[in-house]
């Protein structure tokens, strides 16, 4: 966004440049201080499962730059006058799950009057320097994969609808809840450099930013991308969110789409909450990677891979 400002700080180690997922701080001595700031509107029905999905999804930038949360402060934008002080203490409740969950402390925060609730954190978090996951750190020839499966902005357009169904309302909301710090630390293990998350963007959204900032190309092999039960249904239903569409529109010169049509692009381009990450590694480890993640209770699938190139992404 040209009307933020850039800085030449020397201790600014990430900053706007890249389209990162937090900004990293550098203390010196190998540590840095990783900061960022996410809430959201309700996505379920319950209130404090939707406290625990809101502090996972503001968790998760900083899992997605190889750090651990330190400590966090609740952003909450409540309608005094519509809503029960006691709903919100549920919400909080779920927030304060997902902390404990995370080893992470919550020290104060702030709260708005407003019509429509919000909720989520300003996290701080620490990442050892020599171990960064950053937008611009895929590079050629490596493995893509991925740790949550897609579809979660269709199946909370379902809930709004009331149309979901039981099965895919749970399998959505456990991919939302579940923390992204074990598939972060399997990727350190693993000498990963370039990771971020799905969200917002979508998985071609934010794979456009990374193979753009790393000055490399995607293939996408779109068979082994996994997605939530019914996802594909109520695409085909119609049941889709706006912002997807809008990601579509935004990223779609940036890609290939072969012989794959509407309905898996705005697959790939729906808008998630909460997220898997999505990183590249050596092709020699991924296998190992893979069995890892699955043995630890994280999705894996390996989902493509980089080439040379000006950040272009190909669907095969």
């Amino acid at each position: 966004m040209s009307f933020l400002n850039n800085t030449d700080n020397p201790e600014v180690l990430v900053g706007l440049e890249t389209g990162d997922d937090a900004g990293v701080w550098d203390l010196g001595g190998g540590r840095a201080l990783v900061s960022t700031v996410d809430f959201i509107t309700p996505v379920v029905n319950d209130a404090r499962t939707w406290g625990r999905i809101a502090a996972a999804n503001s968790l998760s930038d900083v899992y997605a730059m190889g750090g651990k949360p330190l400590f966090g402060l609740n952003l909450v934008a409540w309608n005094n006058d519509e809503l029960p002080t006691e709903l919100l203490s549920e919400v909080l409740q779920g927030g304060l799950d997902v902390a404990e969950q995370a080893g992470m402390a919550i020290i104060g925060g702030h709260s708005i009057s407003d019509p429509e609730p919000k909720y989520g954190m300003a996290v701080t978090g620490e990442v050892n320097t020599d171990h960064l996951l950053t937008n611009a750190g895929l590079q050629d020839g490596q493995d893509l994969i991925l740790t949550k499966p897609l579809g979660i902005g269709v199946i909370t357009t379902a809930i709004k609808a009331g149309k979901v169904d039981k099965d895919s309302l749970q399998a959505a909301v456990n991919s939302m809840e579940q923390l992204n710090d074990v598939a972060s630390q399997v990727a350190v293990a693993a000498g990963v450099t370039g990771a971020t998350d799905v969200t917002g963007f979508g998985l071609l959204g934010h794979l456009g930013k990374m193979v753009k900032a790393s000055g490399v190309n995607a293939e996408l092999h779109v068979d082994q991308i996994p997605f939530l039960p019914a996802a594909r249904q109520y695409a085909e239903d119609g049941i889709v969110p706006g912002g997807t569409r809008r990601n579509l529109a935004w990223i779609e010169d940036q890609v290939d789409a072969g012989s794959f049509g509407e309905i898996e692009l705005l697959l790939l381009a729906d808008a998630q909450t909460s997220g898997g990450l999505v990183f590249g590694v050596d092709k020699d480890k991924s296998a190992d990677v893979c069995a890892e993640l699955e043995e630890l209770g994280v999705v894996a699938a390996l989902i493509g891979e980089t080439g040379a190139g000006d950040g272009k992404i190909s669907l095969r």
